[in-house]
């Protein structure tokens, strides 16, 4: 069927609108503090919301429907990790963070060790951004090729293009509202687009249910470990506790060391309403990944044929939309796929270029008299915004052709940088005896482990951050223990 007119000029207007939004923040942005942490007076519920759509991008909205076409709802499994990572953050990580003025995660490293670490700790988080966000970055394309019929690299300069426009003018604060925004658009549409799924399969949700029940596609726990006791499978992801307890250690390091999160935290007024933020988006995104879930249940009831048949079980959701879904309404979900592109494309703008300028630039290069002045130092953080987004446009570009099931292949790549990351920051947090020369040895072992489970192991990727940051906080942790006391830091 095709995107018709009415189709197009829905997208269209969604794309000049929220740009348009965006921009009317550039009149706060006097200082790097407005621009960076939005002057700290962000409410909770809007943090909230902008926390979700940060970890919510198109490769989410296109992929975790595709999971449960080819599979079932044990996703979920992992979910329920994340909401018991978010309670660990609040009582362990948090409060560290509202210890001072902090502009990025990696402060806290150079108060607690030094500053050697901070520099290690910030670079490793923006090699290990930049990659995986290049991969999401990537993931735009498959939509609006789809829908547009352009080509892949047009399709990854649009949407950068213009999520820049606003990130560079506005700041944090045009970043957060526009996630507002662009979270109610995502989550309306998938809403949208399941009732007109229900609307097209015959017989409505009782054919679904009877179709999907008979596949096992409602199945959320996979007991398989507690089937096989003591027998582990670890190169199953999808377990009950590869979920809960992988899903844990990976939302601890991801939202607890990642700038790209913390940042928000930080945006807020204070550390019981940051709380607040963090502990209400894992009950939205229990709800939001419930959705996506259910739409991959749904197509698999209205097709009955193998992912294989769509080229790669990415493609089902967008071809869906854009061969089957009416007009208007087709319209509305693509604009809402490319919503979640572009509040997680400038999420990990603003984060990059924070971390650039706060824990490199302005540490190593001695600042002119010109570049003392607040409106100096707020152009160069926006020349970082627009630096980070050639470079991101650049890595999307290298990504085509070259990755499988993108959901995963984004989650591995943090993964390998986020075993290290969280076990450094669990040795400052919980121990007072280890010093940094004994974190660097924990970390550059962790390091090792996670290169090697990506590399040459058969082990989930599930598993590679809780089994990196055990290794991590045991090594450095024992490295003090064997090294004779020292002046405390």
């Amino acid at each position: 069927m095709g995107l018709n007119r009415i189709d197009l000029s829905i997208i269209a207007l969604y794309l000049a609108g929220i740009t348009l939004f965006g921009l009317r923040f550039r009149k706060r942005q006097r200082t790097m503090r407005d621009y960076f942490l939005a002057d700290r007076d962000i409410p909770w519920w809007a943090i909230a919301l902008s926390i979700v759509a940060a970890e919510t991008s198109t490769l989410t909205i296109i992929s975790i429907p595709g999971l449960a076409y080819d599979s079932n709802l044990t996703f979920l499994q992992l979910v329920m990790g994340y909401v018991a990572g978010r309670i660990m953050i609040t009582f362990v990580l948090l409060p560290q963070y509202f210890r001072g003025e902090l502009y990025t995660a990696y402060q806290l490293i150079e108060r607690r060790f030094g500053p050697e670490l901070r520099t290690v700790t910030a670079g490793l988080f923006l090699l290990t951004r930049a990659a995986a966000e290049g991969v999401r970055v990537y993931a735009v394309s498959i939509v609006v090729s789809i829908a547009l019929g352009t080509g892949q690299v047009t399709s990854i300069a649009i949407i950068t293009l213009l999520t820049l426009i606003y990130t560079f003018e506005g700041g944090l604060a045009a970043v957060i509202w526009t996630d507002v925004v662009q979270t109610f658009i995502y989550v309306g549409g998938t809403l949208v687009g399941m009732f007109t799924i229900l609307h097209l399969v015959p017989g409505g949700w009782g054919a679904v249910a009877a179709i999907a029940g008979a596949f096992h596609k409602f199945q959320v726990f996979d007991a398989s470990l507690l089937q096989h006791w003591p027998y582990i499978n670890f190169a199953k992801p999808y377990t009950l506790w590869a979920g809960i307890i992988g899903g844990t250690f990976l939302t601890t390091a991801s939202h607890g060391t990642d700038q790209l999160i913390v940042q928000r935290l930080l945006a807020a007024r204070n550390q019981r309403q940051s709380a607040l933020a963090l502990l209400s988006s894992g009950v939205a995104v229990f709800f939001q990944f419930g959705l996506f879930l259910f739409v991959g249940v749904m197509l698999f009831a209205y097709y009955r044929m193998p992912s294989s048949t769509f080229g790669r079980a990415d493609r089902i959701y967008p071809t869906f939309i854009v061969t089957r879904m009416p007009h208007g309404i087709a319209g509305l979900l693509i604009a809402a796929i490319l919503a979640a592109a572009m509040s997680n494309l400038s999420a990990a703008l603003n984060s990059l270029a924070s971390s650039s300028m706060m824990d490199f630039y302005l540490r190593f290069r001695p600042a002119s008299r010109d570049e003392v002045r607040p409106e100096a130092r707020l152009r160069l953080a926006r020349m970082a915004t627009v630096g980070w987004a050639l470079a991101l446009f650049a890595l999307a570009v290298l990504a085509l052709h070259r990755v499988g099931r993108v959901v995963e292949v984004g989650l591995q790549i943090a993964s390998i940088a986020y075993g290290a990351l969280l076990g450094v920051f669990l040795l400052g947090a919980l121990t007072k005896r280890v010093q940094q020369r004994d974190a660097v040895t924990g970390m550059i072992c962790g390091l090792a482990i996670e290169l090697y489970l990506w590399g040459w192991s058969q082990i989930a990727f599930t598993w590679w951050v809780t089994i990196g940051t055990s290794l991590t906080f045991a090594v450095g942790y024992t490295a003090s223990r064997l090294r004779p006391a020292g002046p405390k830091n």
